[in-house]
């Protein structure tokens, strides 16, 4: 599986699996279906909700290496 970076967006992390929604959810991105946030990049999306990117990003491509 590819792996996901901090330029990685919203739309393209949600199309490469689906199954990551609950892992944004609980970081509280709950807008995921908005157009907005399908353009906007991982770190960009931390940023806004007050996360550390790089946190974000290794939480992501730790649950995709256990699929």
């Amino acid at each position: 599986m590819a792996q996901v970076t901090k330029t990685t967006t919203i739309g393209e992390l949600l199309t490469l699996d689906s199954s990551v929604a609950p892992i944004l959810m609980a970081a509280g991105m709950h807008c995921l279906g908005c157009p907005a946030s399908q353009m906007e990049s991982l770190e960009e999306a931390a940023m806004v909700h007050g996360l550390n990117p790089d946190d974000l990003v290794a939480k992501v491509n730790e649950y995709l290496s256990l699929k």
